[in-house]
């Protein structure tokens, strides 16, 4: 088969489109022939030797994936040659072949393109298992996402729309915050020129009750200003640094909780798995996707030899949503 490959971390011109060993299903796998991956952060800080991959995980990248499944590992029951899914990944979406755990398929959404259904995994089950598995967003609360025109903000609006929550965003353009606005959010923030802390506190005079945040120490002392009493803040990215000072004399007031958590990280099975995540999203979100309340936003598709090209795309200022590489 062939996969991107990084012979060395540095800039998009690394990665090289090139013949690979054939993966092979182990037990409770299942091998995919990729149609379609899609493009996150974390590729981007990979590429750029910021984001090793876990231990035991291919170095190809891609976490996400489309495709149909071409051979059954041992013990594999539930699934079989020639399903449509996706998938999510620990690493090796950029290649026309990738092996993974049953635990972690889902069926393609009704009614959804092949391809376009590589832009869901990741995101579906980053907001899924951190702004309501683990936050418990409902009804009425006022949800905060940083990034609202990322692929994450972008699935997060509807998501927490779809729940009957407030949205506020926070986005550097005008036009971003127009998409946000179109798909749910109530309250835009351009981050450039406004403050956020004041915008959630003007809109309700308590504050965000959960926060997404993704810019991680840059973020971390307003954020916590942000919150409202007994609000969450997740930190799931950290494009704003990695160390901060958190004001314990803030927090404590407002009973207020500082999370942080990885996707790529978590163990296949048991406590905080991802296919506990998976399942849930296959249950949860998929019906939203199935009736309309949810759909993906795909920015562009590019054929996976662009793969540099797909990087800058997602890097720049201009990019609402995923940015898809076709691979078949």
């Amino acid at each position: 088969m062939h996969a991107i490959t990084l012979p060395e971390f540095g800039e998009p011109e690394v990665m090289r489109w090139a013949e690979q060993q054939d993966p092979q299903p182990g037990r409770g796998q299942v091998l995919i022939d990729v149609v379609a991956t899609a493009v996150n952060r974390a590729d981007l800080l990979q590429r750029q030797g910021l984001y090793a991959p876990p231990p035991g995980a291919t170095e190809i990248p891609g976490l996400e994936c489309s495709g149909v499944i071409a051979e059954l590992g041992e013990g594999v029951t539930d699934w079989h040659v020639g399903d449509r899914v996706c998938a999510l990944l620990s690493g090796g979406g950029y290649a026309e072949q990738v092996v993974v755990p049953d635990t972690q398929l889902l069926t393609i959404p009704e009614g959804l393109d092949l391809h376009v259904a590589a832009a869901l995994p990741e995101v579906a089950c980053t907001v899924w298992s951190n702004v309501v598995m683990d936050a418990k967003l409902r009804a009425g609360q006022l949800f905060l996402v940083h990034g609202g025109g990322s692929g994450i903000g972008t699935h997060a609006i509807q998501v927490a729309t779809a729940l009957g929550a407030t949205v506020a965003v926070t986005a550097g353009s005008a036009y971003k915050l127009e998409r946000c606005n179109e798909l749910g959010a109530t309250v835009l923030v351009n981050y450039r020129e406004d403050d956020f802390v004041a915008a959630v506190r003007e809109h309700n005079g308590r504050g965000a009750d959960v926060i997404l945040d993704n810019m991680g120490a840059a973020y971390l002392d307003r954020n916590v200003d942000a919150l409202a009493p007994d609000g969450q803040l997740i930190v799931i990215g950290m494009q704003g640094g990695v160390k901060a000072e958190l004001n314990l004399g803030k927090l404590l007031p407002k009973r207020g909780t500082v999370r942080a958590a990885a996707l790529r990280a978590r163990p296949e099975r048991g406590r905080s798995s991802k296919a506990d995540i998976v399942a849930a999203v296959q249950e949860q979100v998929w019906p939203m996707i199935a009736d309309g309340r949810v759909r993906p936003i795909v920015h562009a598709e590019l054929p996976i030899t662009d793969a540099a090209q797909a990087h800058r795309l997602l890097d720049s200022d201009e990019t609402v949503g995923k940015v898809v590489l076709r691979v078949r």
